[in-house]
């Protein structure tokens, strides 16, 4: 049942295998790659800054839940599936903004129940501050690669890049369904 003080529940457009789910995000990720490496040599100004506008928000929907996966699984916390749907944070956003990121194909992964209950807090916690903090790091520093790059409009590129990734961070951090926040429930519970 929904209040006046609860969100509705993240709108879930499909699930997908760890398998599938992996090869998705590698898939993206390496098309970001190929992304930032079109703008740093292609001659055409307009092409450059479409290139790198293109790796930077591909490496925003693609990075995240795969960092949960690889970090949750070095810390042996075992998935069952993806989630592809809308963010699970849309208090982070402000209202104009929340509807079309409430509607957005981002990553989700589901752990494995039993799995989670042996984890240590600690591993939980990282595993859960994993995402978020890659879904800042990761695309500022291909805006941070660009401008390196001498790719035109970077230098404008990469503020922008700081500011979202400082909003994505801080946004999460006092959101009560960010990642963030399941980390420190997780440390809580120690």
């Amino acid at each position: 049942m929904n209040t006046s003080n609860s969100l509705p529940p993240r709108r879930i457009f499909g699930r997908l295998s760890i398998a599938v789910g992996n090869t998705l995000q590698i898939a993206g990720i390496v098309a970001a790659c190929a992304a930032l490496a079109l703008a740093r040599s292609v001659q055409s100004k307009p092409a450059a800054i479409v290139a790198m506008i293109a790796a930077w928000v591909l490496l925003y929907f693609f990075c995240h839940g795969i960092a949960h996966w690889a970090i949750g699984r070095l810390l042996g916390i075992r998935f069952a599936f993806y989630t592809v749907g809308g963010t699970g944070n849309p208090e982070g956003y402000p209202s104009g903004m929340r509807w079309v990121f409430e509607h957005l194909p981002f990553f989700g992964v589901q752990t494995d129940k039993a799995s989670m209950q042996r984890a240590s807090p600690m591993a939980k916690a990282i595993m859960w501050s994993a995402g978020v903090t890659s879904s800042a790091v990761v695309p500022t520093l291909s805006a941070l690669c660009a401008w390196s790059g001498r790719v035109p409009g970077s230098r404008l590129f990469l503020i922008f890049a700081v500011i979202w990734a400082i909003a994505t961070l801080a946004s999460n951090w006092t959101s009560r369904t960010g990642d963030y926040s399941k980390a420190r429930r997780a440390l809580r519970s120690s």
